[in-house]
């Protein structure tokens, strides 16, 4: 609720189950699984193997038991199995917000019921709205397939173990621009072959062409694919279209594009841009705009008006060779 006005939304977490869930389905991806125990769960966190955990990151606090060269535990003095502490944890490249309505809304409560059964029929009832939403998100590229292992929260991504592997099958060490050992030597990265990564985060965006997912499919089908969708690739980790669209109304509820918000991030931080921003909109969805958003790319030289899956695919084309 926003000054006394309803706001539905999508949480962040939903909207990154949607997107692993369409990796998984439409672009092969072996998601890295999930172990249960006691109050806590955890995947594999091994984002050597499993892309997922790369991509989203994990937090696994766990300890294993050691083994000798043929797999036997190695029993400490008390006859017990010896164990190690392997809790890695890695801070996800993608981040995103929520997804939220740009205008408020007014839910409906919708009954129905079970009718089928002999008897008397069983009601319920769900809410239901029709409203445009809003999300951001972005996905650090020098992160992406890159790995710490240093003793502190968010940057012991791997065990010694998976960084031995690593390095046994084609990764190699890169130094840390920002971060020093006791010696004052640059501390080491563990970074995977580039057309390792390159996948990784083409897959990650053009996952967005068919993104899927929500509640109440069955009676309540909806494209929750993005209709309007600004993609480019920055020096900083800023991200300056968050006001691109606006709401007015008596009560707030019309969404509007901001075309002088746009225009103005254009403009205020075109030094940070690399290479081309991509502008992709879905025909039939806010045609107004058409004549001002095709006004606006005539105005930029490294802007590009396409439809939506044209600005990912040629996005994708462009990071392909941003990527070191």
């Amino acid at each position: 609720m926003k000054n006394g006005r309803y706001y539905t939304y999508v949480s962040g977490q939903a909207w990154r189950y949607w997107w692993r869930e369409t990796l998984k389905l439409n672009h092969n991806w072996e998601l890295s699984p999930i172990t249960r125990e006691s109050k806590i769960a955890f995947t594999e966190a091994n984002p050597i193997k499993f892309a997922d955990d790369d991509i989203f990151g994990y937090m696994k606090a766990a300890k294993d038991i050691v083994r000798d060269d043929d797999g036997n535990p190695i029993l400490d003095k008390k006859g017990k199995d010896q164990k190690e502490d392997v809790t890695v944890t890695r801070t996800s490249p993608l981040k995103n917000s929520v997804i939220v309505s740009v205008g408020s809304t007014q839910t409906v409560e919708n009954w129905s019921s079970m009718a089928r059964q002999v008897g008397d029929s069983v009601p319920y009832s769900k809410e239901e709205y029709s409203t445009i939403m809003k999300g951001m998100f972005s996905l650090d590229l020098l992160q992406v397939g890159t790995f710490a292992t240093y003793n502190k929260t968010g940057f012991k991504n791997l065990t010694e173990k998976l960084r031995t592997e690593a390095l046994s099958n084609g990764a190699t060490e890169k130094d840390d621009l920002f971060v020093k050992d006791k010696t004052g030597n640059a501390a080491k990265l563990v970074q995977l072959d580039k057309s390792i990564r390159t996948q990784r985060i083409i897959d990650t965006l053009k996952a967005l062409k068919t993104i899927t997912g929500g509640a109440m499919q069955t009676n309540n089908m909806g494209d929750v694919t993005p209709k309007f969708i600004v993609l480019a690739t920055m020096s900083s980790g800023n991200h300056p279209f968050s006001h691109i669209v606006k709401n007015e109304g008596r009560n707030n509820e019309k969404a509007l594009l901001n075309i002088e918000g746009l225009r103005e991030v254009l403009q205020d931080y075109k030094e940070q841009f690399k290479g081309v921003v991509f502008i992709g909109k879905r025909s039939g969805f806010m045609d107004e705009y058409n004549d001002d958003l095709a006004t606006l790319a005539g105005e930029f030289e490294n802007v590009r008006l396409l439809s939506v899956n044209q600005a990912i695919d040629q996005y994708c084309e462009q990071i392909a060779n941003q990527i070191m």
